[in-house]
């Protein structure tokens, strides 16, 4: 487990793999960053949620230049929380291409 602080409001735990459907690859303050797994070949992408892993969670695109774009906000996650969750995913672009890599097999883009 890997400790960082991300901004005086969020510190960020980086989990370990785990064999699971909705894979956890982030804690971000009272965020967890996850893939859901059955969603069928669609392009690199995270999740966020507050707490735990949850279907009306908020949709990050991760873009193939190394950033990220907002699919949609379903969590209803408050602005400032957001700007900072996708900088952070922006920041761990590779980190995440890589570990969605070996959970689903392939690696594709939105944009």
């Amino acid at each position: 487990m890997i400790l960082c602080v991300i901004t005086p409001r969020l510190s960020c735990v980086l989990l370990t793999k785990a064999d699971e459907s909705m894979p956890s690859l982030f804690r971000l303050g009272p965020y967890v960053i996850f893939f859901w797994t059955g969603e069928n070949g669609e392009p690199v992408h995270v999740h966020i949620a507050v707490k735990r892993p949850t279907a009306e969670a908020t949709k990050i695109w991760l873009t193939r230049s190394g950033g990220c774009k907002l699919a949609h906000n379903k969590g209803d996650i408050p602005a400032r929380d957001l700007r900072d969750i996708m900088q952070f995913v922006s920041s761990n672009h590779a980190l995440i291409c890589k570990r969605w890599k070996e959970t689903t097999g392939g690696l594709s883009f939105y944009c």
